[in-house]
């Protein structure tokens, strides 16, 4: 008997199983889809299950009850934190941002079902917007917010919206329009709107990163709707926004 069966531990090998299946998957699965999946029955991965939930290394939906991978093994597997590498990734770009298009950016994150700002750069204009790093915001608030709920999968963005104090307050048909939008977001790459948070001000805000590998962002413009409002200015900006974004992820390696 060799000594890698002699000292074999099952319930090891179920946990990295489930996580290297997990890992290999974009959506969401049952407790009977990953057992399936790595060839046990629903009853043997159970204890595996509530473990790995338990030491954050999968979430659990509390909709649905299917498992995804947590940001716990990215974490683990870098020196500095997925937020610190995205900061510094964004730096360049943010900066090149603000000087292309005359106005404040920044960067936020999805931080327990809301958007936080992690990163800005202010405009070297004399008049330009200013937001607070660490802020939070509700995700349908933002222009930011919009750009990653319409880059998630319907599951992940239902489970997230239920907590959401504005989506809980919207009605059948916002909800249905709601949709549309994001899909429209999706296509364009991008999302352009008066900011319903402050009077005067038109965000404008692009992608960045990977859903499925669990590090994703959102980046933005936030500036006077007066010095925006022409289309050849909107259009400059959106243009300006994607590159950003894009480069923001090039950095990343996604």
């Amino acid at each position: 008997m060799s000594d890698v069966k002699k000292y074999a531990a099952p319930a090891l090998e179920k946990g990295l199983d489930i996580l290297e299946y997990l890992s290999s998957k974009t959506e969401p699965l049952s407790q009977a889809d990953i057992a399936a999946g790595i060839g046990k029955s629903p009853n043997e991965i159970y204890r595996v299950l509530v473990g790995l939930e338990a030491r954050r290394y999968i979430v659990r939906s509390e909709i649905s009850g299917k498992y995804r991978l947590s940001l716990k093994l990215y974490s683990l597997a870098h020196t500095h934190s997925p937020v610190e590498r995205l900061r510094e990734a964004a730096a360049l770009p943010l900066r090149e941002l603000a000087e292309a298009v005359g106005q404040s950016c920044h960067l936020s994150l999805l931080y327990e079902g809301r958007l936080m700002v992690v990163s800005q750069m202010r405009s070297s204009e004399p008049v330009s917007l200013s937001i607070t790093e660490g802020t939070l915001f509700p995700l349908l608030s933002t222009a930011s917010g919009r750009v990653m709920l319409a880059n998630m999968s319907k599951e992940m963005r239902q489970d997230i919206m239920q907590s959401d104090e504005v989506y809980s307050q919207t009605s059948l048909e916002q909800r249905e329009l709601l949709e549309v939008q994001l899909q429209k977001i999706l296509e364009d790459r991008f999302y352009m709107g008066v900011s319903e948070i402050t009077v005067g001000v038109t965000d404008c805000a692009a992608f960045v990163g990977q859903v499925e590998g669990g590090l994703f962002a959102a980046v933005a413009v936030s500036g006077l709707t007066s010095s925006i409002s022409t289309k050849r200015r909107e259009v400059d900006i959106t243009s300006a926004v994607r590159f950003a974004a894009d480069s923001i992820s090039t950095r990343m390696g996604l």
